[in-house]
């Protein structure tokens, strides 16, 4: 019995439906069904479930907006996680925690690597961080996955967002200096689901691993495949041009480098993302009514 909580978010909507999939005995809990930040509630939800492991899905992921929500922040992404870890320490429950590449600055011109120095550029990435810490501090027994690059067909993310101004717009100015690997929620799903019953069993798997979409792009090249995937269906083709971050000024800083070197979680779980752009021409197909 795996036990999913933020069970709203875009992940934990993915996670509901590949578990449901797979026949893969599962619980999941929106925000209102249980806050994160209050130990009884979890312990409940831990209680009523029994599980075998915890996936904690929920976190706040409003990247700019935390420059000023700064205690939403770090409820959702420091406090949150580490009564969740705390309660499954008590409970002997493994927990998996999901984490992100804003724990990095970008400043490495070669793929990030699990041992690489974390060094976070805005309120966003260092609650990030520091739930990572209490994570590891309130229990060994964990897996911290570190993705990049959301999308999927719920919530909201990127793709959407370039789906809907593509209908509207005739030209598309997207971010060039910034590269990273976009990553499925069905992918990271479908890795979630390939964990479980190993830790499970195999204590020696506990952990930080990197986890992302095969291959690197930038937004702006990210943008111009979700283009080029609708504009068969829709008949839109808006230009996609290129700009710096200089030229679109945001409130939070991002990493200009958010690639990922995911070897290590391909050796010890067998398992691999699929290429970013074969996933994103199959979901943009799902979202536009083609697949």
């Amino acid at each position: 019995m795996i036990l999913i909580l933020g069970a709203g978010g875009q992940l934990g909507q993915e996670l509901q439906r590949s578990a449901s999939n797979k026949a893969v005995p599962h619980r999941a809990f929106s925000h209102a069904e249980v806050d994160i930040v209050d130990a009884g509630a979890v312990a409940r939800a831990l209680d009523a479930t029994r599980p075998t492991v915890v996936v904690n899905a929920a976190a706040y992921t409003k990247v700019d907006l935390a420059e000023k929500e700064i205690e939403a922040a770090r409820l959702g992404n420091e406090i949150g996680p580490g009564v969740i870890a705390g309660v499954c320490a008590a409970e002997r429950t493994p927990l998996i925690h999901i984490s992100t590449d804003y724990v990095f600055d970008g400043a490495k011109s070669a793929p990030y690597v699990e041992s690489d120095p974390i060094s976070p550029l805005g309120v966003y990435g260092r609650t990030k961080a520091a739930g990572e810490a209490a994570v590891r501090e309130a229990t060994d027994h964990h897996i911290i996955l570190r993705t990049s690059w959301v999308y999927g067909e719920f919530g909201n993310n990127f793709l959407k967002t370039m789906l809907r101004l593509a209908r509207e717009r005739d030209e598309l100015r997207v971010v060039a200096d910034q590269r990273g690997c976009p990553t499925s929620t069905r992918d990271i799903a479908d890795a979630i689901l390939r964990i479980a019953p190993r830790i499970a069993s195999d204590a020696n798997l506990y952990g930080t691993y990197h986890f992302a979409g095969a291959g690197a792009t930038t937004w702006h090249g990210f943008a111009n495949r979700i283009v080029d995937a609708q504009a068969p269906i829709t008949g839109r083709r808006p230009s996609v041009v290129a700009i710096t971050s200089a030229d679109y000024p945001t409130p939070a800083r991002r990493p200009a480098n958010s690639v990922f070197d995911c070897s290590l979680f391909e050796r010890s779980f067998g398992f691999s993302a699929h290429p970013w752009s074969e996933e994103t021409d199959a979901i943009v197909k799902l979202l536009t009514g083609d697949g």
